[in-house]
């Protein structure tokens, strides 16, 4: 449910060694005395020198750890024989491969013939072990010698060509034919954990012509691909550069501070948030002590304004709060309704009962008021955007109630989208909702925010009668949205015609890649071949799995589509047969 899209993510271990590598350099193990010395392998890229392992794509080497990096002391005869340090010698030495065996090994002059030539192999050993060394960079250089002659100079090692994320769309080339499609994705359609209702629609985003159309019109239960249609709303009714503002404001005698919830999903307590670049309540609280200058805060209100009507919409299956899938939808919150700053891949985040009250509490903490003190209340009216703000150095007696004692700003509209839209951030896209009402002038409810949208859309010159809305994140079940609407609004935005719109794209999933299709297009294998090149929305309840996005195929053609099933099976099978279909479309040159 909400965000079962969300799936474990395997970690990827990186290269991985052959059985049967060479020994790292340092560490090689000595032969028994008299055994020949092992023929030198060549040494395979990947390999690894000491404990750092050397990438296969070109990447420098990691620098060996601390304790391995120290230099070793200069080379001297060892008063032990070779291959046993620090051991007992032996009673007679075997002659070792190559060093020619002594006569009489009691004589000065045999003595001398061994000693001399034990000392010229170990002297040959060194000599190739130092040209080994000096071509490697790191801290090897740094063992050879304490002030060497001329130091070595490595070659810099170009960077890696980066690997594609996504490929590049070309609009010249072959493009796919109905019929193409059509044969190519027809038989996938039947696939049984899908159940008996898939609604498609797939268009040519270059040329706007539909490739592939099964009842594109018949609105379907859209589960989390109803964002898309959030995104596309409220980027082009406030923009992609709008930021939302939360301020502290005088209350109405001296020392109460209100806190204006300015719906902001993304506000974070202090530098440990779950977005990066929130607005922070401990830099507020800054502001807020050096306006009041002398005066010390002592009481603090919430002010949550802003929002009304139900705090939660209809249609809403079960405990989705208690579930952690969502909050209550309030103007004020931190980090989404989130206990604790993180995000789950699988499950959900357990939210405040309250976030409001939550919120003032941590800002109370700020500013050394008892957070127990905290209440609901309204700001005073002069309190509005006109209002005065308060000079640093006011006096409190001087403060005017409502006079504005601080603000901080979300990070701009397009950012909180693409988290709405990586994440499936449920309460953010109802609070983006509410934006869309607000800049119609409408309630910021979800009645409101719902009726809003579709006026968007319209002005748009969107078929905004194929969606039925009662909110903003596709939790209800009463949402019913149309595949070609869905493509209708991946076409537009793809078109350049409306620029604000292209924002939505940066923040769909990318399969294989990030956010909701990270773990996703792996299994079965042949789903592997979307990585990369499908980047998507996708919408999970029970027996709801759609997916709706863009694509390029084996020709370079982009193409917008949207695969829709209500009645399915088991969640994961489905979640396969989708990415199948779309893997299918990748590989399809369908002419």
């Amino acid at each position: 449910m909400g965000r079962q899209d969300s799936q474990n993510t395997p970690e990827y271990d990186g290269v991985s060694g052959g059985e049967s590598g060479p020994s790292p350099v340092g560490r090689a193990s000595v032969p028994p005395p008299g055994s020949p010395a092992p023929p030198a392998a060549p040494r395979p890229a990947g390999t690894t020198y000491g404990r750092a392992s050397v990438p296969l794509n070109g990447t420098p080497p990691a620098p060996l750890p601390a304790q391995e990096a120290q230099p070793s002391p200069p080379v001297t005869p060892p008063a032990d024989p070779p291959g046993q340090p620090g051991g007992p010698a032996p009673a007679a030495p075997t002659p070792a491969a190559g060093v020619p065996a002594a006569a009489e090994p009691g004589t000065g002059e045999s003595r001398r013939t061994v000693v001399l030539s034990v000392l010229a192999a170990l002297v040959l050993v060194v000599v190739a072990a130092a040209g080994i060394l000096v071509v490697r960079p790191g801290p090897v250089a740094g063992w050879l010698a304490a002030e060497p002659a001329a130091s070595p100079t490595a070659s810099p090692t170009p960077d890696p060509t980066p690997t594609p994320v996504l490929a590049a769309a070309d609009a010249t080339g072959t493009a796919p034919t109905a019929a193409g499609v059509a044969a190519a994705i027809t038989p996938l359609l039947k696939a049984g954990p899908l159940g008996p209702r898939v609604n498609v629609s797939i268009v040519d985003a270059a040329t706007g012509e539909s490739l592939f159309d099964r009842n594109a019109d018949t609105k379907t239960t859209p589960a989390s691909t109803t964002k898309l249609l959030t995104a596309a709303a409220v980027l082009a009714a406030r923009g992609p550069a709008h930021r939302l503002t939360t301020r502290a404001v005088a209350g109405a005698r001296p020392g109460e501070v209100v806190l204006v919830g300015g719906g902001d999903p993304t506000l974070s307590v202090n530098a440990k948030g779950q977005f990066p670049g929130a607005a922070r309540l401990d830099k507020l609280a800054g502001q807020v002590k050096k306006a009041l200058g002398g005066q010390r805060p002592t009481s603090v209100f919430v002010d949550t304004s802003r929002y009304s009507g139900p705090e939660t919409a209809g249609g809403w299956d079960g405990d989705v709060i208690g579930g952690g899938q969502v909050a209550r939808i309030q103007s004020l919150m931190t980090n989404a309704g989130r206990i604790k700053p993180v995000h789950n891949e699988f499950g959900g985040d357990p939210r405040f009962v309250d976030p409001a009250l939550a919120a003032g509490r941590a800002f109370a903490k700020q500013l050394g008021v008892a957070p127990g003190t905290v209440r609901k209340g309204s700001a005073p009216d002069a309190a509005g955007p006109e209002a005065p703000s308060a000079a640093p150095s006011a006096a409190a007696a001087a403060l005017t109630p409502g006079a504005e004692l601080g603000k901080v700003e979300s990070p701009p509209l397009v950012h909180v989208v693409d988290w709405m839209l990586e994440q499936s951030d449920n309460v953010l896209a109802e609070t983006l909702a509410r934006e869309v009402a607000l800049a119609a002038g409408a309630e910021a409810s979800f009645a409101g925010a719902a009726e809003a949208m579709k006026a968007e859309l319209t002005e748009l010159g969107l078929p905004a009668e194929q969606a039925s809305l009662s909110d903003a994140s596709g939790l209800s079940r009463r949402n019913k949205i149309s595949p070609r609407l869905l493509t209708d609004v991946l076409t537009l935005a793809a078109s350049g015609t409306k620029p604000e719109l292209t924002g939505l794209f940066g923040g769909l999933p990318v399969a294989g890649w990030s956010g909701t299709l990270k773990s996703r297009f792996v299994t079965p294998a042949p789903n592997r071949v979307g990585q990369g090149l499908v980047r998507a929305k996708t919408g999970t309840l029970t027996g709801v799995n759609t997916i709706s996005g863009q694509l390029i195929t084996a020709d370079g053609r982009l193409l917008v589509f949207a695969i829709m099933a209500d009645a399915t099976g088991d969640s994961v099978l489905a979640r396969q047969a989708l990415d199948r279909i779309a893997a299918e479309l990748v590989t399809c040159g369908c002419p």
